[in-house]
């Protein structure tokens, strides 16, 4: 059995969903309609960063990347590496993908983790980035333009596991 997942932050980036472990029959371009960008969720790591969230904007949108995992059991991984039910809670939106209108499950940073005086680490945004051949050319530009804290980067699997 399949489910499909929305990612919109760092889980853009295919290797880093590979090096978690999860399983994906298909990935394909995708919008959240209503909805915006954000750089507010923040880090248990490190608690001046910030990660990716999405609040609500009638008249925005969030561009990221529809996976359908191979099994409905990865999404417990994807829990894991979430913070699952403290940090971010799961919940189910519907998406406009280019196959259509998906029915899938998509991470919302819990209030008690918002914290809107941060910036994202440039290594943190690379992942975004990774994702640009599902994003339009003016998302991209957005991604890159995003003010962000530099940061060393973690090598090899370690950086696609972790983002500190």
């Amino acid at each position: 059995m399949t489910s499909c997942y929305f990612a919109y932050g760092s889980n853009m980036n295919p290797a880093r969903m590979r090096a978690r472990g999860l399983e994906f029959v298909s990935a394909e371009a995708a919008t959240l309609p209503s909805f915006r960008l954000v750089f507010n969720k923040q880090s248990h790591c490190k608690p001046t960063v910030a990660y990716a969230n999405i609040q609500p904007c009638c008249k925005s949108h969030v561009e990221g990347v529809l996976y359908t995992l191979k099994n409905v059991n990865d999404l417990s991984l994807m829990d894991h590496f979430e913070g699952t039910p403290v940090r971010y809670s799961r919940e189910r939106f519907i998406v406009q993908a280019q196959s259509g209108p998906r029915t899938t499950w998509i991470y919302i940073a819990n209030p008690a983790f918002i914290n809107s005086n941060l910036l994202p680490e440039s290594t943190y945004l690379d992942h975004l980035l990774a994702g640009r051949d599902f994003l339009s050319a003016q998302y991209l530009s957005m991604l890159a333009t995003q003010e962000s804290v530099l940061a060393e980067p973690l090598l090899g699997e370690r950086g696609l596991l972790r983002n500190a």
